[in-house]
C-alpha cells in the first residue's frame, strides 16, 4: 500500500514554477454531454493539469468521459465520491482504477471499514491515488448542527480526515478553510485537494452561488493546498483560457514569490 511519503510525489506537483502552477489546476467537466465537455477540455487543456469528472457527466456519458483526459494526456479526476456498504464501494474502487484514472473520490462519513476495503483495493493499482470527501463546500456549521454533527465544520473535516487516514487512505477533500488545520493535524505528507475556488472580487468572482467556504487560489496555496479544483470562475468566464493561464500564473506566484 502506497504509505503518506509516497502519495504528493506521485502527483508530480515539482518542476518550474508555470508548470507546477498548471499541474495543481483541474477543472471540472461539468456540461451536459460529452461534446460540450469535450470541447471544453480541449480548449483549456494547455493550462490545467488535471480533468475532473464529475457525477451528471459520468451518469450520462460513463467511461467515455473518462477517456476526454486521456486522449489530451491529461490525469482524470473521476469524483463520484463514493459512499455505500464496503463491499459495493471496493469493487467501484476496482472498476475505477481498471479506467486508469488518476484520482477517485470516497466519502469519509461512510466509516473506517468501507474505507479501509477502498484504500486497499486502490493499493493495487500504482497509479490511482483515493481521496477522501470530508465536508461538502456548501454546507457550513449552521447545515452540520442540522444533522446532529458536533462542533465545526472545520472540526469535524480533521475528524473525518483522521478516520480516513487510520484506514489507510492519503489524500482529503476540504474547503480552503480547513487546509491549516488539516496540515496541522496531518502533517506536511498528505495530498489535500480543495473545490470551492473563486477568483478575487473584480477578478470574475462568482458570488451567490452553492458553495459557501470559499477562496481565492492564492489563499488556498498560502493555506497548503495541493490541487485546486476550479470550476465555474473558468467554465464561465468569457474567455476561459485566458482565465486558466491567469489563475496558473496567480499561482505561480504564490508558490514562488519574486524576490525584492
Amino acid at each position: 500500500m502506497a504509505n503518506h511519503s509516497s502519495v504528493r510525489q506521485r502527483t508530480s506537483l515539482g518542476g518550474g514554477s508555470l508548470d507546477e502552477a498548471r499541474r495543481r489546476v483541474v477543472f471540472p467537466l461539468d456540461y451536459a454531454n460529452l461534446d460540450e465537455a469535450r470541447a471544453a477540455a480541449t480548449r483549456i487543456a494547455p493550462s490545467i493539469g488535471v480533468l475532473k469528472v464529475g457525477l451528471e457527466l459520468f451518469v450520462r456519458e460513463g467511461p467515455r468521459a473518462v477517456e476526454i483526459g486521456k486522449s489530451l494526456g491529461l490525469d482524470v479526476f473521476l469524483d463520484l465520491k463514493l459512499h455505500d456498504i464496503p463491499e459495493t464501494v471496493a469493487r467501484a474502487v476496482a472498476g475505477a482504477a481498471a479506467l486508469g484514472v488518476r484520482y477517485l473520490t470516497v466519502h469519509a462519513a461512510g466509516g473506517a471499514e468501507m474505507l479501509r476495503r477502498a484504500a486497499n483495493e486502490a493499493a493495487r493499482s500504482q497509479d490511482m491515488i483515493l481521496l477522501a470527501v470530508t465536508v461538502l463546500t456548501s454546507l457550513d456549521d449552521g447545515d452540520l448542527v442540522a444533522q446532529g454533527v458536533q462542533g465545526s465544520a472545520s472540526e469535524h473535516v480533521v475528524r473525518l480526515a483522521q478516520l480516513a487516514r487510520g484506514a489507510g487512505v492519503h489524500g482529503f477533500v476540504a474547503s480552503p478553510h480547513e487546509v491549516p488545520a488539516l496540515r496541522e493535524a496531518l502533517g506536511p505528507g498528505e495530498l489535500i485537494v480543495t473545490p470551492g475556488i473563486r477568483l478575487a472580487p473584480g477578478a470574475g468572482s462568482t458570488q451567490g452561488d452553492d458553495q459557501k467556504r470559499i477562496a481565492t487560489p492564492s489563499a488556498a496555496i498560502s493555506a497548503g493546498a495541493d490541487l485546486l479544483v476550479v470550476g465555474r470562475p473558468i467554465r464561465d468566464a468569457t474567455d476561459p483560457l485566458a482565465t486558466a493561464r491567469s489563475i496558473v500564473q496567480e499561482i505561480a506566484h504564490t508558490l514562488h514569490p519574486p524576490r525584492p
